[in-house]
This record gives structure tokens, sequence and C-alpha cells, in this order.
């Protein structure tokens, strides 16, 4: 799975692509013919040992895998691509379906589940959601990343004074936490707000969720 986490940089531009892993030669074809009818690239594994050696596409995009399956079940692919931090959405389809297995899948993180046999338009309908739904994932990935970036240049005192100003204390308050002159903490604010590109208070708001931060993470 090591050579999988290198597919996971972000690319929000690129053309979607499904992946499906579907032991039933005829049903994975016909899935490939169904998702070229508007218009998607698809590449088709017959197992999860195929789907696992190869590289998934750095492409918004989805899974469709079906539970049960040679060897590795779908289920089992989920839990690796959990363990290697890949975060490409999941349809499961089978053909035995029951509650406790469907309610692992989406517990897990699965977006949907089809039971066999399935409308077209359902699994049509499902995949787009999926791949906008990758598509939103992977411009949040850039759009921390970048803040991250930006965060970087900030120095340990910026941190800090960021920290506090944005769980909503005032230049004062923040003076007395941390044992400065207010003047000097409207300084260090400034700088902050330039650094990070901030056009407002609630905009460095944003940017402060966004990074998780607190002020027990100066």
């Amino acid at each position: 799975m090591s050579s999988q986490r290198g597919a996971e940089k972000s690319d929000v531009s690129g053309e979607p692509m499904v992946v499906v892993v579907e032991d039933d030669t005829s049903l994975r074809e016909a899935l490939e013919r169904l998702f070229r009818t508007i218009g998607l690239r698809t590449l088709a594994f017959g197992s999860a040992a195929e789907l696992l050696e190869n590289k998934l596409p750095d492409t918004p995009g989805c899974l469709v895998l079906d539970v049960r399956l040679p060897g590795l079940s779908g289920l089992d692919i989920q839990g690796e691509l959990a363990k290697a931090d890949i975060h490409t959405p999941i349809i499961f389809m089978t053909g035995h379906g029951d509650i406790p297995m469907s309610v692992r899948a989406m517990k897990a993180g699965a977006v949907d589940f089809l039971t066999k046999p399935f409308r077209d338009q359902d699994m049509l309908d499902a995949v787009v959601a999926a791949i906008e739904r990758d598509r939103a994932r992977r411009k949040e990935d850039i759009e921390v990343a970048d803040l991250r970036t930006l965060f970087e240049t900030l120095t340990a005192r910026e941190r800090e004074i960021m920290a506090l100003v944005t769980t909503g204390l005032m230049n004062k308050q923040v003076a007395a936490e941390v044992g400065l002159s207010e003047i000097t903490v409207k300084i260090h604010r400034g700088k902050v707000m330039r650094k990070m590109g901030a056009r407002s208070l609630a905009d460095l708001v944003r940017m402060a969720e966004a990074l998780e931060m607190s002020p027990t993470k100066r």
C-alpha cells in the first residue's frame, strides 16, 4: 500500500475516474459501459489483489467495490485503504447485503451501499455524488496545505497570539495572558494578519479552525 500514498496528492482539476473492483466479468464490463455513458473514465479490476498492486489515479473519483471478492473482500480493501490514509469515497455493491454488513461499511466511511440488482440510475447518482465529495475533499486538502505553509512562516510568539486572538479574546486580555503590553500584542496581531493573508478577524478564525488550532497547541 505504500505505493498508493503517492496517489493521494490532491488534484482537483483532473478528469474524474471511477475505479471498479468486481470479479463478475459481465457486471464489471457493464459498469464500465454505464459510466462511459456519462463521460466517466473507468479503471476496472477483477480482484482486490489487482487493485492493491496498482496506484489509484491522482484525480477526483471513487471506488465501486463488490463486498464479496476472491481473496480479500471489499471490506478488507476499505480497511487497507484506511490504514494507508487514502480517503477515496467508496460505494459498495453486493448480492448478499445485510444490515450488519452495510452498517459496518458505512461506519468505516463508505458513501453508499447498493444491493444487486440495482438500478443503473441509482449507481450513477451514487457515483456522481461520491466524485463531488472527493473533489470537495481534495480542494479542502489543498487549502489546508496552503494555510499550513503560511502558518509555518509565523514565529512562535505570533502563533501563540493567533491561537488566543482567534478564541475571541481582546488584545488587552491576550496581553495579560502572555505577559506583553497591549501595543506589542497589536503589532504581533497585525503581522499575523499580513502573513496569513487574513482580511478580517473572521477570516483568521476560519483559518484557525481549518488548522485545528487551540490555545493549548501553541
